[in-house]
């Protein structure tokens, strides 16, 4: 069934998109959660003007977001923790602190959620750590955690 989409759904499409799909897989999941519509000239001229709408608010966040990544700037962040032994911490520096830690530093609004962090970090040392501000928007942040006296 060939369907337009009038919102994103993870790794299938994004609004505005038109695609063919599963006969099934429109008519039980994408139609009645209203995820997309048939492909017809109206719901296509539809969704065309608001992929436009989108589009031009993405660039606005994208913008945006330059701008953060900007304040960020390249200077490491400095987390001090509690440390042990073998210089192993007592507890880890988490998604959490590196986003109130950049959020201190930049006055920027960065959520726990756009660190991309595999695991939390356990040791003190440098790491380099990802931080998605937007789709097409990324930073590199080195965070560099210290032993507290």
């Amino acid at each position: 069934m060939r369907v337009v989409f009038l919102d994103d759904v993870d790794g299938v499409a994004r609004a505005g998109e038109i695609k063919n799909v599963a006969d099934g897989y429109a008519r039980n999941f994408l139609l009645p959660r209203k995820l997309a519509a048939a492909a017809t000239t109206t719901t296509m001229q539809q969704a065309e003007a608001k992929a436009k709408a989108i589009a031009k608010e993405e660039e606005k966040r994208d913008a945006a977001a330059q701008l953060i990544v900007e304040k960020i700037g390249d200077a490491p962040i400095v987390i001090k923790a509690k440390v042990g032994e073998e210089g192993r911490l007592f507890g880890s520096v988490t998604a959490s602190d590196i986003a109130d830690a950049i959020n201190a530093r930049g006055g920027a609004s960065i959520e726990h959620r756009q660190v991309q962090l595999d695991a939390p970090i356990k040791q003190v040392g440098s790491q380099e750590v990802a931080v998605s501000l937007t789709r097409n928007v990324k930073a590199t942040v080195t965070v560099e955690v210290e032993a507290e006296e």
